[in-house]
């Protein structure tokens, strides 16, 4: 799953660098994403494969708001991936 997490966090890292930063809350990062809250992220050959709205859903409570930079925002989604088993 090393794999996976490297693709992901790649996409996330291009995903939501393009955020108006800080964000305050997770509605700060839809626009930055490509297809809205139906931007899906796979990795490992669609052995992950989440939207962003089912990842949101998941990880509420493993988010810190507000955050200053896509880094630390992509740190805490990838830690809460892992801790919901979604990684």
């Amino acid at each position: 799953m090393a794999d996976a997490e490297a693709e992901l966090r790649e996409q996330f890292m291009e995903a939501f660098s393009d955020a108006d930063f800080p964000v305050k809350n997770q509605m700060d990062l839809v626009p930055a994403l490509p297809n809205g809250p139906g931007t899906r992220f796979e990795a490992g050959d669609g052995e992950v494969s989440f939207t962003a709205m089912e990842m949101a859903a998941k990880l509420g409570s493993h988010q810190e708001f507000p955050y200053d930079d896509a880094e630390s925002l992509v740190d805490d989604v990838i830690e809460g991936l892992k801790a919901e088993g979604m990684l």
